[in-house]
């Protein structure tokens, strides 16, 4: 599923955490779990749940005004 359809549903604290560590390679647990509990990717591993465009997105098209 596409990031924009989960992201409005994301909880703030894992919004402003993918911000302060863009393109970060490893996501603490609890962010993984926010994703996925907002509809995002259900990941086996912390490693690569997000791809290039996601990140895209959190950097150019998220609002900081959540």
């Amino acid at each position: 599923m596409e990031i924009y359809m989960w992201w409005l549903d994301l909880h703030l604290d894992s919004k402003e955490w993918l911000r302060e560590n863009l393109r970060a390679e490893e996501l603490p647990l609890q962010v993984l779990q926010h994703i996925a509990e907002a509809g995002g990717p259900h990941p086996d591993k912390v490693s690569g749940v997000l791809t290039l465009a996601d990140w895209d997105f959190i950097e150019t098209q998220s609002e900081f005004v959540d």
